[in-house]
């Protein structure tokens, strides 16, 4: 068993790998800058000190979350595109470079344009904002923003144009006027000097252990996911929070659904067929088919303080006051978990004792029951300590899902009932495009859902001394 064990764990190793890399791959590909989401200043307003001081404070946000490496180990590119491309701070300045190396192929002209469009930004920010030419300024700024995002000929020339009929309206817009002549110049040149060859040789760009995925797998590996994006705290803090009421949601849940959904298999087996083996199954079909959000918006209007009973709250689990003892926690905690608890164990109660049932009435066919019953063993014995036992077998692969599900939470119900766990914490994260917060719980669930299935094939040997591991 430990050697299978072992084994197990080392071929984990390669499957872990592969989801960190896909979860990694996805962190970086979403839409987004997330560094202009955590810097509440607007960037691109204000005077050249103002400017140059919201870009120093971008490139430093930049340099704390890492995101100024290069992302993987290496890089299979072309020869146009230039080693250090990930140093261009601004997410859609990169994006738009890489589309024109692809038009052109030629990085140092490339780069020439895209230094003249700075220096016409700066030209702009430097120019005194008065009542005269104050709507051509912000006209120049708009076209200059789409000159940093286009590298469609149209939209440029069009830009640039705009510029030019803005820069004539007012005499104080000559400096403008001036480093807009040079940005014309420069992508005049670079379009009349195309090296497309460059782009079409392709290169491997080798970085080591100074890449982005190298920095976040090792961090993580330590404890540390990162920071969220919404409030700057650690996401390990923010999962921390939100974790123990899941777990605590999850535990009793999974502990109520076996201990009534089990006797409750068994009993239809050993009366299969019976008027009772038919109600208990009416009834668990009819609660696994009713819809949780439906089931709790039920319980809510008539146990919650809705239209009816006022017996338990509906939302939050309850505030605790400084000096209260462990059975006043307790009993405030129990009493706000009653109507969620109801909503998180009613609808497995079906599926694991109909395969309970299943299981069972499978087991009672087998020759060594029948000669158990040959013997004169009484009908408890047989059931419960012949047959309970080989019936095991797929509730323990059930067990399996156990582990992810007390991560990723029930989403509807946690949101439902308000209750601060995994499953409302990622559902913020996701709208808020919090991704820190959504790629931990991504791994967390990737990572217990392969211990889950570990300790269900270590429960497989425990139940059924037939199944040995030891040769394998």
């Amino acid at each position: 068993m430990f050697k299978y064990i072992i084994k197990r764990i080392f071929i984990f190793l390669p499957t872990i790998f592969i989801i960190s890399l896909l979860t990694f791959m996805l962190s970086v590909s979403v839409p987004g800058d997330p560094v202009e989401q955590m810097l509440s200043s607007n960037t691109e307003s204000g005077s050249v000190q103002n400017a140059l001081a919201s870009e120093q404070a971008y490139i430093k946000k930049r340099q704390e979350l890492g995101l100024d490496l290069p992302v993987f180990y290496f890089s299979i590119s072309n020869e146009a595109t230039p080693k250090d491309l990930h140093l261009i701070p601004k997410k859609f300045h990169r994006n738009n470079l890489s589309r024109l190396i692809a038009q052109y192929g030629n990085w140092t002209l490339i780069d020439k344009y895209y230094q003249s469009i700075k220096q016409l930004e700066f030209a702009t920010l430097e120019t005194k904002r008065d009542s005269a030419n104050g709507d051509a300024i912000i006209a120049i700024k708009d076209n200059i923003y789409q000159l940093y995002i286009n590298d469609n000929n149209n939209v440029i020339q069009s830009s640039i144009s705009k510029i030019q009929n803005q820069t004539k309206k007012d005499s104080s817009l000559l400096a403008i006027n001036k480093a807009l002549l040079t940005v014309k110049n420069n992508y005049q040149e670079l379009r009349d000097n195309p090296t497309p060859i460059k782009y079409k040789t392709p290169t491997i760009h080798w970085y080591g252990t100074q890449c982005q995925y190298h920095q976040w797998i090792t961090k993580f590996m330590k404890g540390d996911f990162g920071i969220s994006y919404k409030d700057g705290r650690p996401v390990k803090s923010v999962l921390l929070d939100a974790v123990r009421w899941t777990v605590i949601l999850s535990i009793i849940s999974i502990i109520l659904t076996y201990l009534i959904s089990i006797p409750l298999g068994v009993v239809s087996a050993a009366k299969k067929g019976s008027k009772t083996d038919q109600t208990i199954s009416t009834i668990l079909f009819l609660l696994y088919s009713l819809p949780s959000f439906w089931v709790a918006t039920l319980l809510i209007m008539f146990f919650g303080g809705g239209d009816f009973l006022n017996w338990f709250p509906a939302y939050g689990v309850g505030q605790i006051e400084s000096g209260m003892s462990f059975m006043e926690k307790f009993g405030i905690r129990a009493y706000h978990l009653v109507l969620p608890l109801i909503c998180y164990t009613y609808g497995s109660l079906a599926y694991i004792s109909r395969q309970m049932r299943g299981a069972m009435v499978d087991t009672l066919s087998q020759d060594y029951i029948r000669t158990a019953r040959a013997k004169g063993l009484n009908q408890r014995t047989i059931l419960w300590k012949h047959a309970f036992k080989n019936s095991l077998l797929p509730i323990i692969t059930l067990f399996a899902s156990v582990f992810p599900l007390a991560v990723s939470g029930a989403i509807v119900l946690e949101i439902i009932f308000s209750i601060p766990g995994m499953g409302k914490l990622a559902y913020d994260a996701l709208v808020a495009r919090n991704y820190p917060i959504v790629y931990s719980v991504v791994m967390f669930s990737a990572i217990l859902t392969l211990v889950g299935f570990l300790v269900a094939d270590i429960l497989y040997a425990l139940v059924d001394p037939r199944i040995s591991y030891n040769k394998k």
